[in-house]
């Protein structure tokens, strides 16, 4: 063996001699999931505790337990070398000595959708109707406080034809026959009229980390809150953004002058840039807009396993001459559109406030994330929120619960339910208009980001319920789920209100509500060699797909349409 081949075999050793007891995953991976699942009996700990992304979403695993049903044979691990210094100093302890790598799949996607899109939480791709492939790889390699991670994402939609809601005539000049079908949102009903691949730099990143402060730009995805589905500001729903961010990672907190431990702080804060779909309109003045996020985080000492946060975003047209207004999180004042300067353009600002408790002993967790968009008509005061505080209100409530079983030590349990509302308040019925929590007249794409919403993968203005029991086992695990959901109730809600002057107009549109209900089975297997395979198959019933029940002979529009869609996927992930 030559001198050079040497020296390589013995680094590849030496690398996986270590296996780090801190995981990093990838958002809503099945590593991940399982670290999640961990949690719940105290087997595992987070590294953050609101604001989510693959640079923090670090997990500490008791490697040695007997509690673990997967060994870290199962998952792909953080290899370090390390180098030892003969001196120490505040410096130094402020930064990682180790040369830590950390590969990330390759993870090959596949699905299926037999007559309609169904699909998300998958990045950028657009699980259209047809075939929908997705692969990414990448690695994350840290040293000396320097963290670099390059994890792109390719993506192809067969994107085969089905039925599509028409535009309001009113408003079809100029925008894509694709668009939202009441082009309130960049919400993409279908991405054209062919096949397409793209490219995403998926959660590719650079950044500095020095004792618990980070700074770094780049595209990684970042999730807002505990929800396991609907996240009511960020998700990995949409296409990555560029942005720059700077925080604090999960600290701890002691009274000044004192050596008391008061929990737990995080703070991150970032600028981005999002992007308009090619299906939205035709005027490119207004293709760029930017986003701003202020995210505080707390888990006090004197409550174990409890936490809350606040986050605040604000987005508005990329090169308003006020932009910088937008950057201080107290800003509050959307007045700023009345200005008859036109490069002042008006904002969007929209708020959330999550709740998590965490009771090891019983393995629950129950949370909640409650979301306004805006202020009150009267602006912000006591009188106006005591008056009327649901004023634009959303919310995500859920839990997860383990459960073990005695005879089966190696074989464990997950119950997940979530209930998600964005509808519309009560007070916006009489408006002339079809407000959702996602829209916004003064930013007309809304919360989206390239035609997919950044938030809740569902869209906004609707709800949903999710249930689904997982077990896992030495062999990966079986889950079983059950949902259902309508999309989008205002636009329905609107049409009952200010639709057509016609006498049938309460007839036609009172039972024209579209829902989705789901039902399917998941299964994930470890086989030899490191690889992982993942496979589902879930029956989508599509009822009112287009939000128009045919008539029935007494009068009533209640001859509902229905869709028979079947969803499948294949994922293979490939472990180092």
């Amino acid at each position: 063996m030559s001198l050079c081949k040497r020296k390589t075999s013995f680094l590849i050793l030496f690398l996986t001699g270590f296996f780090s007891l801190f995981s990093q995953e990838v958002l809503k991976s099945f590593q991940e999931n399982y670290y999640e699942f961990l949690i719940l009996d105290g087997l595992s700990s987070r590294n953050y505790i609101t604001y989510r992304s693959l640079s923090n979403a670090i997990y500490e695993t008791e490697e040695s337990s007997e509690e673990l049903v997967w060994n870290k044979e199962n998952l792909s691990g953080l290899y370090k070398m390390d180098f030892n210094f003969s001196k120490s100093n505040w410096f130094l302890n402020g930064i990682n000595q180790n040369l830590l790598v950390k590969i990330h799949g390759p993870d090959w996607y596949n699905s299926y959708n037999s007559k309609a899109p169904f699909g998300q939480n998958d990045g950028a791709l657009w699980q259209g109707r047809g075939y929908n492939s997705s692969f990414s790889t990448g690695a994350t390699i840290k040293a000396f406080g320097l963290e670099i991670t390059v994890k792109p994402q390719m993506n192809y939609s067969q994107n085969l034809d089905f039925d599509i809601m028409e535009l309001e005539l009113s408003k079809t000049t100029g925008y894509s026959e694709y668009s939202h079908w009441y082009l309130s949102a960049d919400s993409v009903q279908r991405y054209g009229d062919s096949a397409f691949s793209q490219f995403d730099f998926g959660d590719t990143d650079i950044r500095y980390n020095f004792y618990n402060f980070t700074i770094g730009f780049g595209t990684q995805a970042v999730w807002i809150g505990p929800a396991i589905l609907n996240p009511m500001l960020l998700s990995n729903n949409a296409a990555s953004f560029p942005k720059l961010d700077i925080g604090l990672n999960r600290t701890r907190l002691y009274i000044p002058f004192t050596n008391i431990y008061a929990g737990d702080i995080e703070f991150h804060t970032f600028t981005g840039q999002l992007q308009e779909s090619d299906y939205y309109d035709s005027d490119s003045s207004n293709d760029l807009r930017q986003f701003t996020l202020f995210s505080l985080s707390y888990a006090p000492s004197f409550m174990e396993g409890f936490s809350l946060g606040i986050t605040k975003t604000c987005m508005n047209y990329w090169g308003d001459s006020k932009w910088i207004y937008y950057l201080n999180p107290f800003y509050s004042d959307n007045t700023l559109k009345t200005s008859t300067s036109s490069d002042v353009q008006g904002e969007d600002q929209k708020v959330s406030f999550t709740f998590d408790w965490i009771f090891e002993k019983v393995g629950l967790e129950t949370y909640a994330e409650l979301a306004i968009d805006d202020f009150l008509p009267g602006g912000f005061s006591f009188y106006e929120y005591a008056r009327y505080p649901f004023h634009t209100m959303a919310y995500t409530v859920g839990l997860r619960k383990s459960f073990n079983f005695k005879k089966y030590p190696k074989v464990k349990g997950l119950l997940e339910f979530e209930w998600n509302s964005s509808e519309g308040s009560r007070d916006y019925y009489n408006w002339p208009a079809a407000y959702n929590f996602g829209t916004h007249y003064q930013v007309k794409q809304g919360h989206t980001n390239k035609g997919q919403w950044l938030g809740s993968g569902l869209g906004y203005g609707g709800n949903s319920q999710y249930l689904s029991y997982t077990l896992y086992s030495p062999h990966g695990y079986d889950k079983f789920f059950i949902g259902r959901n309508n999309p989008d109730n205002g636009y329905v809600n609107y049409q009952i209100l200010w639709g057509t002057s016609s006498t049938d107009r309460a007839k036609r549109w009172f039972t024209a509500y579209k829902a989705n209900f789901y039902t399917g089975v998941e299964t994930l297997w470890f086989l030899p060699s490191n690889l992982t395979v993942k496979g589902a198959f879930v029956y989508n019933l599509i009822i009112n797909p287009l939000y128009n029940p045919g008539l029935s002979s007494n009068g009533a529009y209640r001859e509902y349409t229905y869709w028979h869609n079947f969803h499948i996927n294949l994922e293979l992930n490939y472990r180092l």
